[in-house]
């Protein structure tokens, strides 16, 4: 007797690039083989006590559920975090979410009917993909470049992939998988695009502020004249290493686009409350040493990257702008086999390193098969050894090949 089919969503979507090798990753550890993960975004930076005291300082006898929209006193202390950036949000036009992720399947399942499209510039977060799958959106994709950063191509580019059903556009500033960051002449450009073509912009700002060597992240809510097609998503999961709380947040001025998203929280009914009370505290009390802290330590792990790998032999990237990643040309054929080969075949002294093949940040086909996504997310001294023996692999794999 044959099982039921599954459904078209269960089949389409996208298996993550990141986590597809985790099964490797575990039979490696069996056979007593140490890893140095820069495959995925997860800071090694201590959790800031203060999420710690203030989560102890708010336990109950009973954990109840809380406000869909979120806690006031966190969105109020999101709008205060922004207003020392001189950027003036209401709490009304805050939301918390499950989750960055939450947030972006809100944005496209608000923004569009299924069947419809956004644009996005490749490479992409991955799991953009998969959330788009889930919503019955079609991703556009836009090719941007490592020659030159991965910057935004012109204008004209951009618009000759508008169609009636496209419905909004989608950035990532700072940029994961690259390091970009937009410049205000790019994002211009795309607040005159959206405004022309009356279609919103969707922009993940989860790195906001990892911005290196002095640059300044401008976000979308700057720009005044796209207040009504404006949304941000943001998480604490990387500002405040605090990825396990699974807390984000939409920003959106447009009152029916709001609306909607509340819509959406009441059916699953509310955020993690408890967390929301610990991220409430270091919006609010945490000071400029410390996001200044956690820039230096991710620059210093961003210039070991430049050191040891940098003009290395076939080996190809510019300097990134912030965040913590690194979009990184090798002199391989298909870096999913290398970085399976770094788990299965080789190690220095008991040590490998594990990488994020990029052929899963793109959604066209053939894209990324020479490519790896590195996250600088280790202290100095593993860092250097990760990338010491990454280097030493790709030479081995090279020859074997």
């Amino acid at each position: 007797m044959t099982s039921p089919n599954i459904s078209r969503r269960g089949d389409q979507i996208q298996e993550s690039p990141i986590r597809k090798l985790a099964p490797l990753a575990a039979d490696a550890a069996k056979r007593g083989i140490s890893i140095h993960h820069l495959n995925i975004g997860q800071p090694d930076i201590p959790t800031p006590v203060e999420f710690w005291d203030a989560v102890k300082s708010n336990m109950n006898n009973v954990l109840a559920y809380g406000p869909s929209i979120g806690i006031p006193e966190l969105r109020e202390s999101i709008c205060g975090y922004y207003s020392r950036s001189g950027i003036s949000i209401e709490p009304d036009e805050v939301m918390i979410t499950t989750g960055g992720s939450e947030a972006v399947i809100f944005s496209m399942i608000a923004t569009c009917d299924p069947g419809d499209e956004i644009l996005c510039f490749e490479p992409f977060y991955t799991n953009y993909n998969g959330f788009a799958t889930l919503a019955g959106v079609s991703l556009v994709p836009i090719t941007s470049s490592a020659e030159n950063g991965f910057h935004l191509p012109p204008s004209e580019e951009i618009t000759s992939r508008i169609t009636e059903r496209t419905r909004a556009i989608l950035i990532c500033n700072p940029n994961n998988p690259t390091g970009t960051i937009l410049t205000d002449t790019e994002i211009a450009d795309l607040a005159d695009i959206v405004s022309r073509y009356n279609i919103y912009l969707l922009a993940d700002e989860v790195y906001r502020d990892f911005a290196f060597d002095g640059r300044k992240h401008s976000s979308i809510l700057e720009f005044a004249g796209i207040a009504d097609r404006a949304v941000v998503m943001d998480s604490i999961s990387k500002r405040f290493s605090s990825c396990g709380a699974r807390l984000g947040n939409i920003i959106t001025r447009n009152k029916s686009l709001m609306k909607t998203f509340v819509k959406f929280g009441q059916a699953r009914l509310c955020p993690p409350t408890l967390p929301q009370y610990g991220a409430a505290e270091m919006y609010r009390s945490l000071t400029e040493d410390y996001y200044k802290s956690i820039v230096s330590m991710y620059q210093n792990r961003r210039d070991i990257l430049m050191q040891e790998l940098h003009g290395r032999e076939g080996i190809f990237f510019l300097k990134p702008e912030g965040a913590f990643y690194a979009t990184i040309k090798i002199p391989v054929e298909n870096s999913d086999d290398f970085a399976a080969w770094m788990l299965t075949d080789f190690s220095v002294d008991g040590w490998t390193t594990m990488v994020a093949p990029a052929e899963g940040f793109y959604a066209t086909p053939g894209m990324g098969l020479d490519e790896i996504r590195i996250a600088y997310v280790l202290e100095e001294n593993k860092m250097r050894s990760a990338l010491e023996i990454l280097k030493v692999g790709l030479l081995e794999y090279r020859s074997s090949r």
